[in-house]
């Protein structure tokens, strides 16, 4: 018979803590630990990438600038027999060659870039590389603060060349090799070294060591490489070279502390746009000889 009086025999509550569930939730659920080794090998990997882009760089240059002049030089053996070495240094259509060869260069560079850094279209190319305006900064300031320090080292260079110059460059005889020379050096001065090597030096290099290295041995480094790669150029007046390394440290502190390649960009760009100026004006205003 069924009654609603409850039963003599009632089954004991259990006596466990009454925190119990909080302690089984505590004991059974564990927090994720990061994996830092994988990231840490992800930016050395990064890091052996970027000097590979650096050095195929360099690579391109020499092959672009050989393939440009090879049939020139095929042309004079045929026609005139071995050159001589002194000849080939002063021919004036061998550097104009030269100088031109550049502007392909880099449009083979920046692809190699752009490669890299998207990881195959993977990711969008200017803000993962960091060219974009830096957080904080209006971009009216920042392209004023920029050209002001671009002026800036110019003026620097102007007072070093005039006390402390030397001889001519092998940059300064290229470029007066010919007109078709001082256009062509004024032309990729502007339109393509700038940005490409931005890109690389400070794009791509610099962020590679800084987040393995750390920001100080990123300075250090990108400084030197892209004074260094410069030398050549100068090498035989101590009072450019002082510029070139001047103008890497700056640029290169500059990408440090905004956190971008822009504003590094636009003191490059205006740093070479007014010395293209004076360059392709020079033999029209009495400013040099060509």
């Amino acid at each position: 018979m069924i009654t609603n009086e409850p039963s003599t025999q009632q089954t004991p509550l259990p006596t466990e803590p009454a925190d119990l569930p909080e302690q089984q939730v505590e004991n059974t659920i564990q927090p994720i630990a990061p994996a830092p080794t994988v990231d840490r090998w992800y930016d050395w990997s990064n890091l052996g990438k970027a000097f590979l882009l650096w050095i195929a760089s360099i690579i391109l240059l020499v092959v672009v600038q050989l393939i440009f002049t090879l049939p020139y030089f095929i042309y004079i053996w045929a026609t005139s027999g071995p050159p001589d070495v002194q000849a080939l240094v002063t021919d004036k259509i061998i550097a104009f060659l030269s100088i031109i060869a550049v502007g392909p260069t880099h449009l083979l560079t920046f692809g190699l870039i752009w490669l890299l850094v998207t990881e195959g279209r993977k990711r969008p190319f200017w803000k993962t590389i960091g060219f974009e305006w830096p957080e904080n900064f209006r971009p009216v300031a920042v392209v004023l603060a920029c050209t002001g320090l671009a002026v800036a080292l110019l003026l620097c260079g102007v007072a070093a060349t005039y006390f402390w110059g030397g001889s001519k460059t092998q940059m300064d005889l290229l470029v007066e090799s010919s007109i078709p020379a001082r256009l062509a050096t004024a032309f990729v001065a502007v339109v393509t070294a700038p940005l490409v090597e931005e890109l690389i030096y400070r794009g791509v290099l610099y962020s590679a060591i800084e987040r393995t290295l750390g920001t100080v041995i990123a300075i250090v480094v990108v400084s030197l490489l892209f004074a260094g790669i410069h030398v050549f150029q100068y090498q035989n007046n101590i009072a450019v070279v002082a510029v070139i390394t001047l103008l890497s440290i700056t640029l290169t502190l500059v990408r440090a502390y905004t956190g971008k390649v822009l504003p590094s960009f636009i003191i490059h760009l205006v740093f070479n746009g007014i010395q293209s100026i004076v360059i392709a004006l020079s033999p029209f205003v009495g400013w040099g000889s060509n």
